[in-house]
C-alpha cells in the first residue's frame, strides 16, 4: 500500500482527502538550442561539464529542415530543448507558386539543394513572416527566420513539412520573439498537377530528400518484438503503427478510433477493467502527419506512445472535442480513476505536437492527464493552446500520483500550462510563452524544476493553493537554473508569518535568472516578499521554510542565504549538466543491431547469455547500436557491454537472471556489467529493464565499473526490477507476506531472496548521468489483480563507490531493500534531484539485519535488530547536494497506521544518515520516521518540529 492524496476531478483545487490504495522516454523537437537566458543568445544546456558550448543553431524544427548539434560517428545527439513554437494561428503560412516564381525574401537558383538564414538576433522587428517560395533548378526546400522583440528570449521557429508530391519537398520558417504565431498549412496547397517549371527529375529528388529527412530508424526496423509471458504471445503484437490500424494522419479524417484501436487492440491492460500487467506491453508509433481526434486518446498500462522525432505528429484537437483532455493517461470511470495512480508503473509519451487552438477558447480542455507513478515519463512535446483573454485551455493536468519525470516540453498559450499535484516530480527543460500562469501548484509533497523557461506570462509558479480550512496545500518547491522573462509576478505563495502547517509551502530557489519582472516572490494579500525590477536580475539563492544547520540548529528563514558551492566537474556554465535521453534520430535502421537477429530468443525461456554477450561485443566495434527487442531475455551469466555501446529497447525489454551462477550470497555476481574497472569510454543505455527469476540471492543487477572524463555516460529509463511479475517467481504465489510470523533465520523464505544490490557504482567508476532510473524491489504483485502484497528480499539499493565523482541522479527512486535505499560512501561531486525513497514494508519482521550480513568491504551499515533500513546514507564524503529528497516509511510489518502525520509512534527511528560528510539538502521531506536526520551519530531533527502537510519537511539542511 501506498498513501495516496487526490484532487476532485470536479474543482481541480486543493487536495482535501486521503486515502490507501494498494499500490502497487537528447531527444528534442530536433533542435540544438534551448532557452534563451533573459534575452540572450539560447546555449545548448548539455555541453559537457565544466564547459558551456554554444548551439549550432537558434531556431528549431518540427520537420525535415534541421540543424543539429554535435555529432560523433554517425550519430546527431541533440541535447537541449526548444524554446521554439508550433502554433496554428495565421501569421506565418507557406504556399507553392504554381508557376515557380520566386516572391519570397530568401530564393536560391542553380542545384542547391537548400537555403536557410542563420541569423539569431533578438531585435524589435516583427515575428510575423510570409514566405511564397518557389525556386528555378532542383532546390528542395527553403528557409526564413526573422527576429522579435529581444526581452523576451522567446523563440517560436516552425519547419514545414510536405506530404505530398509537387515542386518543393520542405518550406523552414523561423522566427523569434515574444510572440509564438506560426501555421502549417495544408500539405495539399502543394500540389502534383499545377504547371511547374521543375523538372520531373527534380520533382523526384525533392519528394525523396522530404522522405529522407523524415525518415526514423523505428519506423524502418522489423518488428519482431514478443511479449514472452502473454498468454498468447505467438500472436500478440508489441510494435503497432498507427496507420497500420487505419490512421491517416492527413489532417482531414478523424483518426480516433483507428488510435485507440491500436492502443488496446490485444486484450490489453485496460483502465478500470485491469488492476496492472507487465504481460501486454506495447510501442504506439506515429510517423508523421496531423491526426485530428474528436475523443481522447486513451493510454493502456505498459504503453509507449512515441511519435516520429525528426517530424513530429501532430495531434489536433477537432473544433467539436468536448472531452476534458486529448491524451488520457488514466481514464476516469464511475469509481474513479481507472488505476489506482500510485500503481501506474512504466509508460512514456514522446515526441508530439497536442494542438488545441481549433478549440473555442471558453472550452476547458487539457492536452495530457497523467496520474501516474514512478517508471514514467513525458518527453519532447509542444502543447498548443489559445491565447485568447479568459481561455480555459490546459497544457498537462496532474492531479495525483507519485511520478514521476517529465522532460523537454514547450507549452504556448493557455491558462495553465502545467496544471498539477503529486506526491514527487522532477520536471526538466520546460518552456512556458504566454500563458496566464505557466505552473499552477495543485499539491505536492516535494517537487524539484530545473532548467524552466518562463517567458511573457502573467504569474510564473503558483503556490498558493490552500485547503478548505485555510492551511497550505503545497508542501515543498525546489526551482533551479531557471528564468522568468516579462512576467509580473515571478513566484505567488501562501506562506505568512501566521500560515500553517509550520513548514508548509517550503520553496529553495537556486541560480534563477529575471527579466522584467515586477515581484519576484509575492505572498498572501498580495505582500510583497521579494522584489523584482524592470531589467536584468539573478538569485543566487533564496528561501524560506525551516533549517537545519550545525551552527544554528533549527530556524525558521525567509529570504537569501548561501547558494551551494557547485563543482565545476557537475556544471555546464552555471547550470548544472543535463542531457536528454537519446533517440538516434539521424542514425538509419542499418545501423542498429536487433538483438534478435543476432541469436537471442527473448522467450524468458532460453538462454540468452551468449548471443547478447557477442552482439554488443559485435556493436561495440563497429559503433552500431544494440536494440533490444521487446522481450524477456533469460541470462545465466553476466552479461558485459564495452566502453563505446549504445543500447535502447523496445517497450522495457528485460534482462532476466536466473540459475545457479547468482545464487551464492556469499560471493556475488554482476547480472549486467558496465566495462571492466580500469575501462574509460562511454555508454549510453535506455528504455530498458534488469531483473531476477527465483532465489538470487548473490545477483548485483547493475555494476557500473566504467569511467567517463569527459562527456559522461548516461542511463534513461533503465529500472531494475525483483519480483512481483509474470516470470520472475517471485509473486503471491511464492512470496505471500507474513506479517502475522515472526520471522527468523529458520523460516525466512530463501526462495525470495532474490537479489544482493540492485547497482553498484564502483571506485573507479566516475561520469554517470542517470535520469528517470527506478530500483525496485516489489512490494505487490503486478500481475495480480487484487494486488496483493508481497515479500522479496533484496540486500541493498544504490551503492556509489566513486572516488572522483561526477554523479548526476536525476529523477532517480529506490525502494525497499535491506539495509539502505541509497548510500554513497567515500566519494564526492554528486548532485540528486528529487530523490524518493520507500522502506521496505516488512520491516521490522524481520529486521534490516536479515537476511544479509553486514559486509565491511561495501561499508554496509552495521545495524541491531528490530531497525530498519537507511533511505539515504552518506559516509566520508563530500560536495553532495540533494534538490529535493522524499524519504518514506508507510509501513511496520505491512501495519500502515504508523505513517500517519500526527501519530507519535512512527514506522521507525532514523531514516538519513550522514556521516564525516559535506552535504547539502534542499527540502528533505520525510514521512514514518521519528527523526528526519542523524549527522554524525546525532539525531538532529525531530518529525514534529517540522510538520508539513503529511510528510515532515526541513527545507535547508546542511550537514
Amino acid at each position: 500500500m501506498r498513501f495516496q492524496s487526490f484532487v476532485s476531478l470536479s474543482c481541480f483545487a486543493t487536495a482535501t482527502l486521503a486515502h490507501y490504495v494498494p499500490r502497487n522516454d537528447q531527444s528534442t523537437l530536433s533542435v540544438s538550442s534551448t532557452r534563451a537566458k533573459c534575452g540572450s543568445k539560447p546555449t545548448s544546456t548539455s555541453s559537457s561539464a565544466g564547459q558551456q558550448e554554444t548551439s549550432s543553431s537558434s531556431s528549431a524544427s518540427y520537420g525535415a529542415s534541421v540543424s543539429t548539434g554535435s555529432t560523433s560517428s554517425d550519430t546527431a545527439t541533440e541535447s537541449s530543448a526548444p524554446v521554439s513554437s508550433y502554433s496554428s494561428t495565421e501569421s506565418v503560412s507557406y504556399t507553392a507558386s504554381a508557376t515557380t516564381s520566386v516572391s519570397s525574401d530568401v530564393s536560391s537558383s542553380g542545384s542547391a539543394s537548400s537555403l536557410s538564414s542563420a541569423s539569431s538576433l533578438y531585435s524589435d522587428s516583427s515575428s510575423s513572416v510570409s514566405l511564397t517560395s518557389s525556386t528555378s533548378g532542383s532546390s528542395s526546400s527553403s528557409s526564413a527566420s526573422s527576429t522579435g522583440n529581444s526581452s523576451s528570449g522567446t523563440s517560436s521557429s516552425v519547419s514545414l513539412t510536405s506530404s505530398t508530391s509537387g515542386s518543393s519537398s520542405s518550406s523552414s520558417v523561423s522566427s523569434t520573439g515574444t510572440s509564438s504565431s506560426a501555421s502549417i498549412t495544408s500539405s495539399a496547397s502543394v500540389s502534383s498537377s499545377s504547371s511547374s517549371s521543375f523538372t520531373s527529375s527534380s520533382t523526384s529528388s525533392s519528394a525523396s530528400s522530404a522522405a529522407s529527412a523524415c525518415a526514423y530508424w523505428l519506423e524502418d526496423i522489423k518488428s519482431q518484438g514478443i511479449a514472452s509471458f502473454n498468454d498468447d504471445s505467438a500472436s500478440y503484437k508489441v510494435f503497432r503503427n498507427v496507420k497500420d490500424y487505419g490512421a491517416k494522419g492527413d489532417g482531414v479524417t478523424d483518426d480516433t478510433a483507428a488510435i485507440n484501436r491500436a492502443i488496446s487492440e490485444g486484450n490489453r491492460c485496460a483502465p478500470g477493467t485491469c488492476a496492472s500487467s507487465t504481460t501486454t506491453p506495447a510501442l504506439i508509433y506515429f510517423p508523421n502527419g496531423t491526426y485530428v481526434v474528436s475523443k481522447p486518446i486513451v493510454g493502456y498500462y505498459y504503453t509507449q506512445i512515441v511519435g516520429n522525432p525528426n517530424c513530429l505528429p501532430v495531434i489536433k484537437a477537432a473544433s467539436t472535442f468536448t472531452d476534458a483532455w486529448v491524451f488520457d493517461g488514466n481514464q476516469y470511470g464511475a469509481g474513479g480513476l481507472g488505476w489506482g495512480a500510485t500503481n501506474v508503473f512504466w509508460r512514456q509519451i514522446r515526441n508530439f505536437v497536442i494542438d488545441m487552438t481549433a478549440i473555442p477558447a471558453s472550452r476547458s480542455v487539457r492536452g495530457i492527464h497523467w496520474a501516474v507513478s514512478q517508471a514514467t515519463s513525458l518527453q519532447n512535446i509542444v502543447f498548443e493552446m489559445s491565447t485568447a483573454a479568459d481561455n480555459q485551455h490546459e497544457g498537462l493536468f496532474i492531479e495525483e500520483g507519485s511520478g514521476g519525470f517529465v522532460t523537454d516540453l514547450v507549452f504556448n498559450g493557455g491558462l495553465y500550462g502545467l496544471n498539477v499535484g503529486s506526491q514527487q516530480y522532477t520536471m526538466r527543460n520546460l518552456t512556458f510563452n504566454n500563458a496566464a500562469t505557466a505552473i499552477h501548484q495543485l499539491w505536492d509533497w516535494g517537487w524539484t524544476y530545473t532548467g524552466i523557461s518562463i517567458n511573457n506570462c502573467q504569474i510564473g509558479l503558483d503556490l498558493s493553493a490552500l485547503k478548505p480550512d485555510g492551511s497550505q496545500n503545497v508542501g515543498s518547491v525546489v526551482l533551479i537554473d531557471s528564468e522568468i522573462s516579462n512576467t509580473p509576478v515571478g513566484i505567488l505563495t501562501a506562506r505568512s508569518e501566521d500560515s500553517t502547517p509550520v513548514s508548509g509551502g517550503s520553496l529553495i530557489l537556486e541560480n534563477l535568472s529575471l527579466n522584467a519582472v515586477d515581484v519576484t516572490v509575492q505572498g498572501p494579500n498580495e505582500n510583497v516578499i521579494l522584489g523584482g525590477s524592470s531589467g536584468l536580475s539573478k538569485i543566487d539563492a533564496w528561501g524560506q521554510g525551516q533549517s537545519y544547520t550545525a551552527a544554528t540548529g533549527r530556524t525558521t528563514f525567509q529570504g537569501t542565504f548561501t547558494g551551494n558551492n557547485r563543482p565545476a566537474s557537475l556544471t555546464s556554465g552555471s547550470d548544472y549538466y543535463s542531457r536528454s535521453k537519446p533517440q538516434y534520430e539521424h542514425v538509419p535502421a542499418s545501423q542498429f543491431v536487433s538483438i534478435r537477429d543476432a541469436g537471442a530468443k527473448g522467450d524468458g525461456q532460453s538462454d540468452d547469455s551468449d548471443a547478447i554477450n557477442a552482439a554488443l561485443a559485435t556493436a561495440a566495434i563497429s559503433g552500431k547500436v544494440v536494440f533490444f527487442d521487446a522481450g524477456y531475455y533469460k541470462v545465466t551469466k553476466t552479461i558485459f557491454v564495452p566502453a563505446g555501446s549504445k543500447i535502447t529497447g523496445e517497450a522495457y525489454p528485460v534482462i532476466l537472471s536466473s540459475g545457479s551462477f547468482f545464487e551464492n550470497i556469499n560471493d556475488p555476481k554482476p547480472v549486467v556489467k558496465i566495462g571492466y574497472s580500469g575501462d574509460v569510454g562511454t555508454v549510453e543505455w535506455s528504455d530498458m529493464i534488469v531483473s531476477t527469476q527465483g532465489a538470487q540471492a548473490g545477483a548485483v543487477l547493475i555494476e557500473w565499473n566504467l569511467a567517463s572524463a569527459g562527456s559522461p555516460s548516461g542511463m534513461w529509463d533503465v529500472h531494475t526490477r525483483v519480483g512481483g511479475f509474470k516470470g520472475s517467481n517471485l509473486q503471491v504465489a511464492e512470496c505471500r507476506k507474513t506479517p502475522d510470523t515472526v520471522i527468523t533465520e529458520d523460516n525466512i523464505a530463501e526462495n525470495c531472496i532474490a537479489a544482493y544490490m540492485s547497482m553498484h557504482v564502483t571506485k573507479l567508476a566516475s561520469g554517470l548521468y542517470m535520469e528517470n532510473c527506478w530500483l525496485w524491489v516489489a512490494d505487490h504483485d503486478v500481475d495480480d489483480q487484487s494486488l496483493t502484497q508481497i515479500t522479496v528480499y533484496a540486500g541493498r539499493g544504490l551503492l556509489v563507490e566513486s572516488t572522483v565523482g561526477r554523479i548526476w541522479l536525476i529523477g532517480t527512486g529506490v525502494e525497499h531493500h535491506v539495509l539502505y535505499e541509497y548510500q554513497l560512501v567515500n566519494t564526492r561531486d554528486i548532485v540528486m534531484g528529487q530523490i524518493q525513497t520507500e522502506t521496505a514494508y516488512y520491516q521490522p519482521n524481520p529486521s534490516a539485519v536479515m537476511p544479509f550480513q553486514a559486509n565491511a568491504d561495501l561499508n554496509d551499515p552495521v545495524l541491531t535488530d528490530g531497525e530498519d533500513g537507511w533511505g539515504l546514507r552518506v559516509v566520508r564524503s563530500s560536495d553532495v547536494f540533494v534538490y529535493g529528497g522524499g524519504l518514506y516509511s508507510f509501513f511496520n510489518n505491512y501495519d500502515v497506521s504508523c505513517s500517519q502525520q500526527d501519530v507519535a509512534d512512527k514506522c521507525q527511528s532514523r531514516i538519513a544518515s550522514f556521516e564525516d560528510s559535506n552535504v547539502s539538502v534542499y527540502n528533505l521531506n520525510t514521512v514514518g520516521a521519528t527523526v528526519m536526520a542523524t549527522i554524525d551519530g546525532e539525531d538532529v531533527a525531530n518529525w514534529a518540529d517540522y510538520k508539513n502537510n503529511f510528510v515532515s519537511t526541513v527545507a535547508l539542511l546542511r550537514t
